[in-house]
């Protein structure tokens, strides 16, 4: 490729040339995928992207517009950054498997693996175990690469068999062997001690005195567990700490952890799945702590989707994953950023 070639926009002749075998990839990986849903009995969904509430963790970011109505009054609206409260939704109406591939968007995200707009792959099991949705996930990654004829997944070094048994390994026994940190004895009542885990980590990252528990733990796993995982083959990363667990629901048998996973390939992270949590009264107090700490440190927060809470209440046991699409056909086609596998990627050099 030429100097002038890497500066013309993605849109000219040769650029887009260079790029259109990842597309055809991408359309291969969403046919096997579609093609897998139908065989299992689940329904695609399509729900709205406009909503009122985008999400209500901390440190995510959504762009925001305005509806008039038909007598002149603003509305706030955000664009979602997931479908889970929508979905969730349908559950309590009796959708029982669900998948959507849903248009995304977050504020504060750019780089080799993050765009502001992308497609995430969502889909839920009603009345099934998270340990169903880690099995469709690692499915769903392997038919990935069967759709395209890869061999191996590769990024920036790394390698993963995505065929191969993955590695199943806690959070805690990950930050005990990459980071010599006992995660869990920094865990109190459900509640991260941020003091035993600066003590802990005083000599590993940098921490200032603003930083949170969960920062302290972030800071961690950024720079010493994740590069490590889904080296050689899939990592299931499982049972985070409660303090992370989101919308997570704890494990029955250790309530200082939930049932939250993330599955990694060549030290990326490709899913999130949680064993859904059905309470809305917990749901309310992390949603609003989160809330607490966004307006703290970004001086906004969001409102509360209090239809969903309501519905929430009336949600049957669950268990869902949110898988980033675009990084997946990555990986699947050998691509080097997200940026090649989206059909009009934003404005700037691939």
């Amino acid at each position: 490729m030429t100097v002038e070639d890497r500066a013309s926009p993605w849109w000219s002749a040769g650029r887009y040339a260079d790029i259109r075998p990842f597309l055809m990839a991408r359309n291969a990986v969403t046919r096997a995928i579609r093609e897998w849903f139908d065989e299992q009995g689940f329904t695609e969904v399509e729900t709205a992207i406009l909503q009122m509430s985008p999400g209500n963790e901390t440190h995510l970011h959504a762009p925001r517009t305005e509806l008039a109505g038909a007598d002149g009054r603003r509305m706030t609206r955000y664009l979602r950054t997931s479908p889970e409260f929508a979905c969730k939704k349908l559950l309590t109406a009796g959708e029982k498997r669900i998948f959507e591939f849903a248009r995304v968007f977050r504020d504060r995200e750019r780089g080799r693996l993050h765009l502001p707009e992308f497609t995430m792959l969502e889909w839920y099991r009603a009345n099934e175990t998270y340990d169903s949705v880690m099995a469709d996930g690692i499915v769903l990654i392997a038919h990935a690469a069967q759709a395209t004829g890869i061999g191996q997944f590769s990024f920036r070094g790394k390698i993963a068999d995505p065929f191969a048994e993955p590695e199943m390994l806690t959070v805690a026994r990950a930050f005990e062997r990459f980071a010599g940190i006992d995660l869990l004895a920094t865990i109190d009542n459900g509640e991260g001690d941020r003091a035993s885990l600066a003590a802990a980590a005083e000599s590993k990252v940098r921490i200032t005195t603003d930083d949170t528990w969960s920062d302290i733990f972030s800071k961690i796993l950024v720079e010493y567990v994740e590069a490590n995982l889904g080296q050689g083959r899939l990592t299931v990363l499982y049972e985070y700490p409660l303090p992370e667990a989101a919308l997570a629901r704890a494990v029955p048998s250790d309530a200082r952890v939930a049932e939250r996973f993330e599955i990694y390939a060549c030290g990326v992270e490709l899913a999130n799945g949680f064993g859904e949590l059905t309470d809305s009264v917990e749901q309310r107090r992390r949603f609003t702590l989160a809330m607490e700490e966004k307006q703290r440190r970004y001086g906004e927060r969001y409102p509360l989707d209090e239809d969903f809470l309501a519905a929430l209440a009336h949600m049957p046991e669950a268990s869902g994953v949110a898988l980033g699409f675009d990084r997946l056909v990555m990986l699947a086609s050998g691509a080097g950023s997200v940026d090649q596998v989206v059909w009009a990627p934003p404005i700037g050099e691939l």
